[in-house]
């Protein structure tokens, strides 16, 4: 098992969330107050990546399909109008959770947590819950961009 309680998993999170979401799809996001709780409700889409090495766990995001559809529109340059089907927005989802994941890693290698990256995963779907059970440390955040879009973000280790 790995030492994951040594490093400040929050400001790793945050500092991976804000560097992705500035840098690649330009959109502002904060950390809700912990007292602050989100329900990602109706369609939504989780995209993980998982951790292997010294740091073992896994890492998702969960959004709703609205802001699935926001996200990919900002990353791809189109209008939300342009979407069509679900193939992009799945595509952008697991990627951004791939970028999160890299940039997460590589803060976690520089704490002394040498791990390697899967390949994201994406689960769809409205009638569903995400559990985390039996690792050793757990921390789940919530983000906000402006008023209607949440971003439930998981990392278990």
């Amino acid at each position: 098992m790995s030492d994951i309680n040594a490093v400040d998993l929050r400001g790793f999170i945050s500092g991976a969330m804000n560097e992705v979401f500035d840098t690649m799809i330009s959109m502002d996001i904060e950390l809700t107050d912990g007292g602050v709780q989100a329900d990602v409700q109706g369609e939504r889409i989780v995209g993980s990546v998982g951790f292997a090495g010294k740091a073992v766990g896994s890492v998702s995001i969960q959004v709703n399909d609205a802001f699935a559809r926001s996200i990919t529109a900002a990353m791809l340059g189109m209008e939300l109008d342009e979407i069509e089907g679900d193939e992009d927005v799945h595509d952008v989802i697991g990627e951004l959770s791939n970028m999160v994941g890299g940039d997460l890693k590589s803060r976690l290698c520089d704490g002394g947590l040498d791990c390697e990256l899967s390949i994201p995963s994406i689960i769809t779907g409205s009638d569903f819950k995400t559990e985390i059970k039996g690792w050793e440390r757990h921390e789940s955040l919530v983000f906000r961009h402006q008023e209607d879009g949440y971003v439930l973000k998981n990392i278990s280790g």
